[in-house]
């Protein structure tokens, strides 16, 4: 995503000996989850490691969760969790869709930034686990002359899991330079209107190649502990928020529309309904045609092509439902690249 040919200055009034200083520009971060190199053993070990090691995720005392994780966890959870990957591995580039689309994202990202402000806003994109890592990144953007940062989580919603341990990393990043740029950080935009549009956009055009219409549909987003509302995490309020303003954007009823949450692990209990069980109570209470959408993955993922797509269908199936459509995420789509780059451009707002 770099220029190797970048164009570089000295100082006015600056000695001889000074060294060169690139171009002044603006960088834009995008970040995302992350993914593991490979869906091997090792791979996934590693990765899972990074992750389940992160406190933002899994904030159990160090004392009792290291060992259960180092011991008993990932001696048995890479081997699952590398097979649900190699169902989903784009084989042909050697990576998760995650990478893939990112990638897709900060191409087209890149393409429409450069038409506004050529070159003096850079676009590219950092994982919070694995790589690329946000310390390399941010290195990269630093060297080729950015004084300032735009940092953008790609999570709608807030979340401690999601878009604080992304901005934590961000942050550290930062304090190992001896000159840090200017930064600034995108909020969560769960409600805006750029957005909840190119959801609705998307959900109308599915619905417009069914022969007959979904019962319902379900919006699965992430879920997280219930324990992390009740200390203050606002997630659940802006799932709920995104799926009434996608209601009433779609101009649908109450009954046509729900919330589910997906992703439990451990024994706690989780934002509820659970996903999995609501698709089989809808299907043993005569709902037997049913689309399901992801608002709160920016990219299809593991979450949205196997959990969803396989095990979350199973689940309806085999509770007597006859027709499963899953909504792919927004991913690259034009809808979803004008939203991002709108956000992007108003967050830039003041330095350019």
């Amino acid at each position: 995503m770099f220029d190797a040919n970048r164009k570089t200055f000295y100082p006015a009034h600056a000695p001889a000996d000074h060294v060169s200083i690139p171009e002044e520009k603006i960088g834009v971060l995008l970040t995302n989850l992350g993914t593991p190199d490979g869906y091997d053993y090792w791979s996934m070990r590693r990765y899972l490691n990074e992750f389940l090691s992160d406190k933002r995720v899994i904030d159990y005392s160090s004392w009792i969760w290291q060992p259960l994780l180092q011991l008993v966890i990932l001696s048995k959870r890479p081997f699952s969790s590398g097979a649900a990957y190699k169902s989903i591995w784009n084989m042909q580039e050697n990576e998760s869709p995650l990478m893939t689309i990112t990638r897709q994202q900060t191409a087209k990202i890149q393409a429409k930034i450069k038409t506004c402000y050529e070159n003096k806003v850079v676009v590219d994109f950092c994982m919070r686990y694995g790589q690329p890592s946000t310390k390399s990144k941010v290195q990269q953007l630093i060297d080729i002359g950015c004084t300032r940062i735009l940092f953008f989580p790609l999570y709608p919603h807030y979340s401690g899991a999601t878009s604080a341990t992304a901005n934590d990393q961000f942050f550290r990043a930062l304090m190992k330079q001896k000159w840090q740029p200017a930064i600034r950080t995108v909020a969560p935009y769960f409600s805006n209107p750029h957005y909840i549009d190119a959801l609705a956009l998307s959900i109308e055009r599915a619905y417009s190649t069914f022969e007959t219409q979904p019962d319902v549909l379900i919006c699965s987003y992430h879920g997280v502990p219930k324990r992390y509302l009740l200390e203050g995490d606002p997630y659940h309020c802006h799932c709920q928020k995104t799926t009434r303003l996608l209601r009433e954007r779609l101009g649908w009823s109450e009954t046509e529309i729900s919330t589910t949450f997906q992703s439990r692990f451990g024994p706690e209990e989780w934002l509820k309904p659970y996903t999995v069980d609501e698709v089989a109570r809808l299907a043993k209470n005569g709902k037997k045609k049913i689309a399901i959408c992801a608002p709160a993955f920016s990219a299809d993922c593991i979450e949205t092509l196997e959990e969803i797509n396989e095990e979350i269908k199973e689940s309806f199936v085999e509770a007597g439902g006859h027709e499963f459509n899953y909504i792919p995420c927004l991913n690259d789509n034009s809808e979803h690249i004008k939203a991002l780059t709108k956000i992007i451009d108003d967050n830039l707002n003041g330095w350019v």
